[in-house]
């Protein structure tokens, strides 16, 4: 490990943190995040729901998001299972780096070392995208437990406060998810380390570069933020 190395690591851990300080913020130069915004718009869903008796349509939803966090949580499963792999195969990895040019050499263990938070990177989205599952399968169940329509006319103060319920856990739901998400895209960021800690920290801050882009300045932000009558 190189001075190098520890200022890229440094760098990339700042980044990371940065980042989450900003979404957590909301806010940014006077623009909503596109998390924000989403976010607003999960409240419309569920409280529309509450219009209507036939809610076939709001359980796909609950089921679409659901099996794409299980999709990202199996992912990661096999991420980190190839990384346990390269581990066992670190003498012919090492071989192979070293006939390749431009790659700052630094021995086998700092190649584990590398491999090690790689590791712990997908095992932090594992968790993530697991945790987020079963919140997504409480707020299913929170979900099934706000009044039909004639009931929620009854009693709209009752009505209202199960739709904020179940809209909770559907938000901190996504936000466990946004977390999971973000190791993955850190994680290819990360992947320049294997080159060299200059390449690592270009990397980096092109993958923060890019996810502050599509937070506050993307097209999919624009969609939700227009108003479709002007």
């Amino acid at each position: 490990m190189t001075v190098a190395d520890y200022a890229a690591m440094t760098l990339f851990i700042l980044l990371w943190v940065s980042y989450s300080w900003i979404t957590g913020s909301r806010r940014i130069l006077s623009r909503t995040s596109l998390t924000k915004a989403m976010a607003d718009r999960r409240r419309e869903w569920i409280l529309n729901s509450l219009n209507r008796d036939l809610k076939m349509i709001d359980t796909q939803i609950m089921g679409g998001l659901q099996n794409g966090t299980a999709f990202f949580a199996s992912t990661t499963i096999f991420a980190i299972g190839g990384c346990f792999a390269l581990l066992g195969a670190t003498e012919q990895v090492d071989a192979i780096l070293k006939d390749i040019p431009f790659i700052m050499q630094g021995g086998r263990a700092t190649f584990e070392l590398k491999v090690c938070g790689l590791i712990a990177l997908f095992a932090y989205s594992f968790f993530k995208f697991g945790w987020s599952y079963r919140l997504f399968n409480y707020c299913t169940i929170l979900f099934g437990a706000i009044p039909m329509a004639d009931e929620a006319r009854q009693h709209p103060a009752r009505a209202r406060a199960a739709a904020e319920r179940t809209i909770q856990m559907n938000i901190i739901a996504a936000s466990h998810f946004n977390m999971g998400l973000r190791a993955i895209f850190y994680s290819i960021g990360y992947l320049g380390w294997f080159v060299s800690p200059w390449i690592f920290m270009l990397s980096s801050t092109v993958v923060f570069i890019v996810l502050i882009r599509r937070q506050f300045f993307s097209e999919a932000r624009l969609a939700l933020l227009t108003d479709p009558e002007g």
